[in-house]
Order: C-alpha cells, then sequence, then structure tokens
C-alpha cells in the first residue's frame, strides 16, 4: 500500500484473523483502528490491541456503518469469519432487510459484494483482506511438516484440479481426496467439517486440498489456514493440506509450523 492510512475499520469474525491484522496495521503504522465486533463470533481479545470497539449482531449494517462514520472510518477490511450457524439466525435491520432485497443470489460472494457497495456508497473503501499480510501469503512449494510422497503430489494435482472445478461453480473451495478419489466436497458447513466428513473415510491418509476461486475478490473470503485447521486435520486422520500459493493467508506461523512438526501434518503450496 503507497500511503498508510491513519484511521481503519475492522469488520472482524472469529478466529485469530483479527487480532493477527490489528498486530500487522500497528506495525505499518496504522494510527487508529476501530472495530465492528460481532456477539458470538469475535474474540473480546481483540478490544485490547484497538482504540474503539462495538458490539452488534450478525446483520446489524446500519449499526456498523454509523459506528464508522462516527469514527472517521473511510478505509475498512474484512477479517475473520461468520459461523454459518449464525448466517441462518440472522436478524436483519432495516438497512440490511432493503440490501437484502436487492441481491438476486444469496452466496457469499454476492451478499459481501452488496456489504462492500452499502459502504462505499457512505464514502468507505473495503480493502483486501491480506492488506498488511502479504509476508503471510506462501509461495510455490514445501511449506511445512513432512515432504510430500510422489503418491501424494499425484494427489495434489488431482485435488487441486476438483477443488478449481467445485469453487467455479460456487459450490465450496475445499475437497478431501484419497489416491485419486474424492471423500468430501465442502459446502455450507464450512472447510473442518468437511475435513472431518472425509477424514473419516480417508483411514489416516486423507489429503485436503484447498484453492481460491476463479477471480477471487481479495476484500472477502480469502482461504485461511490457521493452527485450528491443523488440529482439526489431525483429530480428523487428514495427513496433508494442500493450498493455493500466493492466494491462502497462514495464520499463526509458527504455532502452525510447530503443530505440523508434531502431528506429521504435511502443508504444501501449489501453484496454478
Amino acid at each position: 500500500m503507497s500511503e498508510i492510512p491513519n484511521t481503519i475499520g475492522l469488520i472482524a469474525g472469529n478466529g485469530i484473523y483479527p487480532e493477527t491484522f490489528a498486530r500487522a496495521a500497528r506495525n505499518a503504522g496504522v494510527a487508529k483502528l476501530a472495530a465492528a465486533a460481532f456477539t458470538g463470533e469475535t474474540e473480546e481479545s481483540l478490544g485490547e490491541l484497538v482504540d474503539e470497539i462495538t458490539w452488534l449482531r450478525v446483520g446489524q449494517l446500519g449499526k456498523m456503518i454509523k459506528f464508522f462514520k462516527a469514527e472517521g472510518v473511510e478505509k475498512a477490511v474484512m477479517v475473520g469469519q461468520i459461523a454459518p450457524k449464525n448466517l441462518f439466525d440472522l436478524r436483519p435491520d432495516l438497512r440490511t432487510l432493503k440490501m437484502l432485497s436487492q441481491v438476486k443470489e444469496r452466496n457469499a460472494e454476492s451478499l459481501f459484494g452488496a456489504i462492500a457497495g452499502e459502504l462505499a456508497g457512505e464514502g468507505i473503501e473495503l480493502l483486501s483482506a491480506v492488506t498488511f499480510l502479504e509476508d503471510n501469503l506462501p509461495g510455490p512449494g514445501h511449506v511445512f511438516g513432512p515432504e510430500l510422497k510422489d503418491r501424494q503430489v499425484e494427489d495434489a494435482e488431482f485435488g487441486f484440479r476438483i477443488a478449481k472445478e467445485t469453487s467455479r461453480l460456487d459450490i465450496g473451495q475445499t475437497v478431501v481426496v484419497k489416491k485419486g478419489t474424492v471423500l468430501a466436497v465442502e459446502a455450507f458447513e464450512g472447510t473442518n467439517e468437511a475435513m472431518k466428513r472425509g477424514g473419516s473415510l480417508g483411514k489416516g491418509e486423507a489429503m485436503m486440498v484447498k484453492v481460491s476461486k476463479p477471480n477471487q475478490d481479495f476484500r472477502f473470503d480469502v482461504p485461511v489456514v490457521g493452527p485450528a485447521t491443523i488440529e482439526t486435520a489431525a483429530e480428523a486422520g487428514v495427513n496433508a493440506i494442500v493450498v493455493e500459493a500466493g492466494c491462502t493467508l497462514l495464520l499463526g506461523k509458527e504455532e502452525v509450523e510447530r503443530l505440523c512438526r508434531e502431528k506429521k501434518v504435511s502443508i504444501f503450496a501449489k501453484g496454478e
């Protein structure tokens, strides 16, 4: 980024992503951080890393915009996911209802795109979700854990091709494979649940492959791997994780490296 904003707003979901971004933004020289956090999702500890924080229900778009305007936010970033169960329990305010009435397809891309449009209409630009985190995007090749064996390299190629197709169809960006067979395809349940399903069939030899969508909008929905991903993989019997090089955020890298070593889970970044 050529010019560091004085103030950035965080639309903060769950996990360690919001706190990782907050620390990176501080290191980059951002003076003020204002976080819109979600009850039951965002870690309360985020409040210690930002200057201002407000707590919302999922669906309170009007309250979020009012908060950002009051704090002088002109740049904002989406960091962290919202659990699918909370999206089903959506209680939208009037502004969200109006936005939803204009959205033809209720998928993540169209919904987040509509939110970006609402923010833009109020003079708030939504930045790439990897802003200040470029060092967390691994390049091609072996990343952590044991090196892939020849059979696993073949599965990585196979799984990558299948995942690219399911992501193109907007089904999901993750598949679980073993020896040329698809064991699970991610849908609305999310990556971890797909790993559990696939891992139960793979009997300790399953591989998870996670990719970006074609023409991925990196303002939202960035593929992420963190410590919880490795823990889930090990418990599910997934012994290798393949991600798309340059398009996947590794969060908590030191912890991820330690867990990969201890639990013998491989991470490999594959180029297109």
